[in-house]
């Protein structure tokens, strides 16, 4: 049975770069699973400075790099679905920052996972699972009531 997960850029680095949960987060991801990924745009973002940390400390050379942030485009254009950052995201994003000690893109995410939750379930389908790979975050999630795991949890 299919499943809708919401995955921060922490999850969605591990796609690309092996690192703990990769192997986990590939299963998941496997296209005979027909599981589906929803994430905010600032993961793309997110996404790219995290590549390019890893290309500063040289533990991505340049040429790697240029493959990794292609295949990480294209797969963003053809699988991932996004929530766009807009206005009303950002009015929700002050009742959980009073809420949860949260950094600003942590809080964004989570805010998008609140927003796509709604629309999903209003088509009448179950929530999404809450992916992340941040004690604070998957602590906020569980308390808005996502279901959570933690790519960490699957070495």
């Amino acid at each position: 049975m299919s499943q809708i997960y919401y995955a921060d850029s922490s999850v969605l680095v591990k796609r690309h770069v092996n690192e703990t949960g990769t192997d986990w987060l590939l299963e998941l991801l496997d296209p005979t699973a027909n599981n589906s990924i929803i994430t905010s745009t600032l993961s793309i973002v997110e996404v790219f400075s995290a590549l390019n940390r890893r290309v500063r400390e040289a533990a991505v050379d340049a040429d790697t790099y240029v493959q990794i942030a292609g295949d990480f485009l294209a797969i963003s254009n053809n699988e991932y679905r996004f929530v766009d950052i807009t206005i009303e995201l950002i009015e929700s994003t002050q009742r959980l920052l009073e809420s949860y000690p949260l950094r600003a893109g942590d809080v964004i995410q989570l805010a998008s996972a609140l927003i796509s939750r709604t629309a999903i379930q209003n088509a009448g389908l179950p929530a999404p699972i809450f992916l992340a790979s941040d004690n604070k975050l998957l602590d906020a999630a569980t308390a808005e009531g996502f279901a959570i795991d933690d790519p960490l949890r699957h070495p």
